[in-house]
């Protein structure tokens, strides 16, 4: 298990904190009328896109653990994690080079409107910005299969992923929770954290993709090559 938490954990800080523009617009949904309503739909909105990978995903690296065997199926988190590292490499460089948003921020007219947007709009915003979120796919299939590779069983695996994405949102949904338990007081942090974020977006953009795009491409390679020096092992798959 200890193993386990420590290949998610830097997952779930990547998935977390590696793309601001979540974390913003969720803030401002919160600071709107209605905002905890808001920001709770908007949260679960990716929260149900993530389950639903899970739901299909899980199901199929089963199938292919079970058809093509354990040393086959050891190669999916690796590759992953390795794309992982790629894309976020090229994030912090197109970034950095062009002075331009991360490329899975949504439209600079949704920033706008998000004001005045309703709970169900908010809702489908994330669904759109998780199906269409390049670095999220990677990061919910990495860990999707970490968890897998893990064999924990059905139930053992089903909370093991709801932990990932718990932690996960835990940036979103903590804001969320400090408003609905003490409007006043959170809202003076909401208000200093969405300033802070908006003035440094561009600035964590590169430095997450920088940090966890070398971490995740060293240690995919290093997988990946001690996988290749390894003989086949034959493992029962998980089951979902």
């Amino acid at each position: 298990m200890d193993a386990l938490i420590a290949n998610l954990l830097p997952l779930i800080i990547g998935a977390a904190v590696g793309g601001p523009a979540w974390i913003i617009m969720s803030l401002i949904l919160l600071r709107s009328e209605h905002g905890v309503v808001k920001a709770t739909a908007f949260a679960a909105g990716a929260i149900t896109v993530r389950v639903l990978q899970f739901a299909l995903f899980g199901r199929l690296f089963g199938a292919i653990a079970s058809s093509q065997g354990k040393d086959v199926f050891d190669l999916i988190p690796s590759t992953l994690l390795l794309v992982a590292g790629l894309l976020l490499l090229a994030t912090a460089v197109k970034t950095w080079w062009s002075k331009g948003e991360d490329s899975d921020a949504p439209p600079p007219r949704w920033m706008t409107a998000l004001g005045g947007v309703s709970a169900l709009t908010a809702f489908g915003m994330a669904v759109v910005m998780m199906v269409v979120g390049t670095k999220q796919w990677v990061f919910t299939l990495s860990a999707i299969a970490v968890i897998d590779d893990a064999y924990l069983g059905k139930i053992g695996t089903i909370l093991a992923y709801l932990f990932f994405i718990l932690a996960a949102h835990s940036v979103m949904l903590t804001p969320i929770i400090g408003t609905f338990a003490s409007p006043t007081k959170a809202g003076k942090i909401v208000d200093f954290m969405l300033r802070w974020l908006q003035r440094n977006q561009r600035a964590i953009t590169i430095a997450i993709s920088l940090i966890f795009g070398a971490w995740f491409l060293s240690r995919s390679t290093s997988d990946l090559l001690a996988h290749a020096g390894e003989p086949p092992i034959s493992k029962a798959p998980a089951t979902y």
